[in-house]
């Protein structure tokens, strides 16, 4: 990929950016605990409607977090990550071992063939919805074999025992956010994958976002092109290294996420 090839890529500084504070740390690792907790207040109260939007942002910050969780990023011990990561297998009701492996083989192979995650990218966004199940699926089956599947089928052990106690206690918020997390699973795949990576080749091979604002609203999640030229610096830190892309590469042409 030419973007890649760019020597002045090699002058940006961005190792520093790798260290987090004790507050970003806590940030990144609890960024998901408020709207989990505010969501499922409001489902015990039975106000569905009212709880949907803070749902949404849990699934939101829930990315962020796997995200990070994928690449090392949380500022914790390789131990914890992995706890983080099965937490959030059960929370978000998806194996997150699986995702994280087609994630880092999406970085290695981006938008080829061997890269499963990214072929989402290559539809056309009405297709990119209606096969969100397929999605799921694939990501599964292709990482069961890989030397995540340990970690994998405890994840899926967790997540059917958690959906089973949810469908059988009398807890109608239980029962709530299993709904609501499998909805935001079906549209993952064009959510995560075809927005950032659309109409995309090897010369921008994905996109970002450019207005501040934007990024506030999405929790920083679709600086992405920058993630993809430095992946190993937290989503925090995200602002300041399109920054100094941008100052580095002035003549560079992003096309926007949205």
């Amino acid at each position: 990929m030419r973007l890649f090839n760019d020597a002045r890529l090699k002058s940006i500084q961005w190792k520093d950016l790798t260290h987090l504070s004790q507050l970003e740390m806590i940030i990144e690792n609890s960024i998901t605990l408020p709207w989990l907790l505010i969501s499922c207040l409001l489902a015990w109260y039975h106000y569905y409607l009212f709880a949907l939007p803070f749902s949404f942002l849990f699934f939101l910050t829930g990315l962020r977090q796997v995200h990070n969780g994928f690449h090392h990023t949380l500022g914790t011990s390789r131990f914890l990550t992995h706890v983080t990561l099965l937490t959030n297998s059960v929370l978000m009701l998806t194996a997150m071992h699986a995702v994280r492996y087609n994630h880092l083989r999406h970085h290695k192979y981006c938008l080829q063939e061997s890269d499963v995650e990214g072929s989402w990218a290559h539809m056309p966004a009405w297709k990119a919805i209606l096969y969100g199940p397929l999605f799921i699926i694939r990501q599964h089956s292709a990482a069961l074999h890989s030397k995540e599947r340990l970690f994998i089928w405890l994840e899926l052990t967790a997540i059917t025992a958690f959906i089973i106690i949810a469908f059988v206690l009398p807890v109608s918020f239980l029962r709530y956010h299993v709904l609501a997390m499998l909805t935001g699973e079906l549209f993952s795949g064009f959510f995560a994958v075809w927005t950032v990576h659309h109409d995309c080749d090897e010369e921008m091979f994905a996109r970002s976002l450019s207005r501040r604002w934007k990024n506030r609203l999405t929790y920083n999640m679709f600086y992405h092109l920058e993630h993809h030229l430095f992946p190993g610096v937290p989503t925090i830190k995200l602002p300041v290294l399109a920054a100094r892309i941008r100052a580095a590469l002035p003549d560079i042409t992003f096309k926007e996420v949205f």
